[in-house]
């Protein structure tokens, strides 16, 4: 048996070094296996190695499959081929085509419209519009890709081809009676495509299996190209004609092949055009039944159950199944594990969902403008004053003025931005000492002031009678976010810690209290983080952080686009409270509770768009600010309420256990 045994492993062994000297390319067609054929004659007669063998394939999927199995070595694929056999099967790209010398190894997708229209890329919905071919990469990929990635078109249950196109033809065409739609909302001359595109899409490639050398392809193929590429020469590498085709093994529009340096399907195609793949990549059969969405109460289950059947009357998918949990944590830990696919959090638990569970946002909720709870901008405000003028990096020795202790925008935020800035620095934990020495007199209200420092109350007045003061709630005058601004209206304060709509709130005639009525938004500026002031018109600039909207939390193998899908499909059956479909996204009102499921101020469940972390939709500086209260950490007592604020879960303060979170 053994001399059987070595006279196979020499067989075999001569074959890999044989098949290791020659060349397989794939070919999907007849036409195109033909001109290889060609290609190999030509190469062999001009001496060209390695030997170039022809391998038929019946179509590009079929071809990578044959190379991934090592029947075959090459083939030059476009972008939607390289994402999938790069993502799918760990292939290479290691030579571009380039087609010529102004866009080099890529071209553009753009949108185009005529001048005349006011159509724009946020306005797309039912426009009538007109495609290249279904599955093509410019007329069909990009452009139906980065709608469903951006939000802009819903899909539910992977159906993208939901419409009928309506071209029209035959008129006389001016190239300057059209523009392009850009991805920011404006439109351009269709001269400015490499600033104004959909994406910028790569080149075809050639690609092959991660262990071959990309070195040796593309030298036998620069060998072919300086013979080959020429008009007189025998064989035509980049060109078709002679069999009645186009763009066989290369595009016929190609002027050179260039050695691919980063050898990566990621870093070829490019962030803006993988986008918009990753919204294309929507497969009905591995789409899950049921969406599992996490329940905390009972009011909450009696809406989920109903919104369970109203969706499966209107035969939405995925369909909707209610699970309990004790406990958003618990949520978490079992959206990580499996066991339940969805949750709605607030911002501070969406940042542990993220941060620790690993989850991240499929759909955020858009409130009404008149709801501001919610998605609000945290500022610092002062007097305009011009002898008296100090900046954010100046504040320490000040008098604050702030709505709340533990209040999100007049406390959680400011404190923890000036911890995390490093101008507040906590000894041995205890953060409300800190504050209390880093400002020289504040009004603080809480709702125990036992063991609470001094200084913090110092500038609070109590109610009319001097009685309560510091208290948290109303009978303290500089109580809330009204309260904090009044603080500093009345001089006692610098600066007060408010949301921005505050200072609107409270001036020109809009609140008809003693104190207010002559008060002016213009005698008031903002402190911004950059050590400059700016109007309190330009809250959006300048502010300490922005509070997120709650957010549809999943785990990341969880197809975001599915789940807005279903989401927005819902709402245009059953947002609106006046409908007549018989259940109510976003009321609660019937089940004698508040915000179950959605907030109640929700008037839209919106896309993620480009915000798919935890990070990117709380914003880097809310982030920042609560990671400066998260960042004192020691081993004393914490708040163990159910529905405590994170921060104070978190916030190592022996004294926090004994004060009471207000309702700010």
């Amino acid at each position: 048996m053994r001399g059987p045994s070595v006279a196979l492993w020499l067989f075999l062994a001569l074959r890999t070094v044989l098949s290791g000297t020659e060349v397989r390319w794939c070919t999907i067609s007849d036409p195109e296996q033909q001109k290889c054929s060609d290609m190999s004659k030509a190469f062999q007669e001009a001496g060209i190695q390695p030997p170039l063998r022809c391998v038929q394939g019946t179509s590009a999927d079929h071809c990578i499959q044959l190379i991934t199995a090592q029947e075959a070595d090459a083939i030059t694929l476009d972008g939607g081929a390289i994402y999938e056999a790069g993502k799918e099967h760990g292939l290479k790209p290691v030579v571009g085509e380039v087609y010529d010398q102004e866009v080099g190894t890529s071209y553009y997708a753009v949108a185009v419209v005529k001048r005349s229209s006011n159509v724009t890329i946020n306005t797309l919905k039912g426009v009538k519009s007109c495609h290249t071919g279904i599955n093509r990469t410019v007329g069909w990929n990009v452009p139906v890709g980065y709608l469903v990635e951006s939000g802009r078109l819903s899909v539910m249950g992977c159906d993208v081809f939901q419409g009928k196109t309506l071209p029209s033809w035959g008129q006389t065409l001016l190239s300057q009676d059209f523009e392009l739609l850009c991805r920011n909302g404006s439109r351009a001359d269709i001269t400015e495509w490499r600033q104004c595109h959909l994406a910028r899409v790569p080149a075809h490639a050639v690609v092959v299996r991660a262990d071959t050398d990309g070195g040796l392809i593309f030298r036998l193929l620069n060998e072919g190209q300086r013979l080959f590429s020429h008009e007189d020469s025998s064989f035509q590498m980049f060109s078709s004609e002679a069999y009645g085709q186009k763009n066989l093994l290369f595009k016929d529009a190609t002027s050179e092949l260039v050695p691919i340096a980063t050898q990566a399907y990621e870093a070829w195609l490019g962030p803006e055009y993988l986008h918009a793949m990753k919204g294309l990549l929507c497969d009905p059969n591995r789409l899950p039944h049921y969406l599992h969405w996490c329940v905390l109460s009972t009011p909450e289950i009696q809406k989920c159950g109903d919104m369970a059947v109203a969706f499966s009357r209107q035969r939405l998918k995925p369909e909707i199944q209610c699970v309990s949990a004790k406990s958003p944590q618990h949520c978490m830990e079992r959206i990580q594990a499996g066991q339940i696919d969805a949750v709605t959090l607030r911002g501070e638990d969406i940042y542990m969902a993220g941060k620790t569970y690993g989850l991240v946002p499929a759909a955020g909720e858009h409130y009404a403008a008149e709801d501001r709870s919610n998605s609000y901008f945290v500022v610092a405000l002062v007097k305009r004053n011009s002898s008296y003028a100090f900046t954010l990096d100046e504040l320490q020795g000040k008098r604050s003025c702030h709505s709340a202790f533990g209040s999100p925008a007049g406390w959680d935020i400011p404190v923890g931005a000036l911890v995390q800035r490093g101008f507040i620095q906590p000894k041995d934990c205890d953060v409300l000492t800190a504050v209390s020495e880093f400002f020289s007199a504040s009004c603080a209200p809480v709702n125990n002031p036992k063991h609470y420092p001094s200084s913090l109350c110092a500038l609070c007045v109590g109610d009319e009678q001097g009685r309560n003061q510091c208290v948290g709630n109303s009978q303290e005058r500089y109580f809330g976010y009204s309260g904090a601004f009044r603080c500093l209206a009345e001089n006692a304060g610098d600066l007060a810690f408010v949301k921005h709509t505050t200072v609107f709130d409270n001036t020109d005639g809009h609140n008809s209290e003693p104190w207010a009525a002559e008060l002016r938004s213009e005698d008031y500026e903002l402190l911004c983080p950059n050590g400059a002031r700016a109007e309190v018109s330009q809250f959006a600039a300048c502010n300490l952080a922005q509070i997120p909207s709650h957010a549809v939390m999943v785990r990341p193998d969880t197809n975001i686009f599915t789940v807005f899908g279903l989401l927005d499909k819902a709402q245009d059956l059953f947002g609106d409270d006046h409908n007549k479909n018989g259940f109510k996204m976003f009321d609660s009102s019937d089940y004698h509770g508040q915000d179950l499921l959605f907030k109640d101020a929700t008037i839209r469940a919106v896309p993620v768009g480009d915000k798919t972390t935890y990070r990117d939709w709380l914003g880097l500086d809310y982030v920042a600010a609560l990671e400066g209260m998260l960042s004192q950490r020691c081993s004393g007592t914490v708040v163990t309420a159910s529905r405590a604020s994170l921060l104070l879960l978190l916030l190592p303060l022996a004294l926090t256990a004994l004060l009471l979170q207000p309702s700010l």
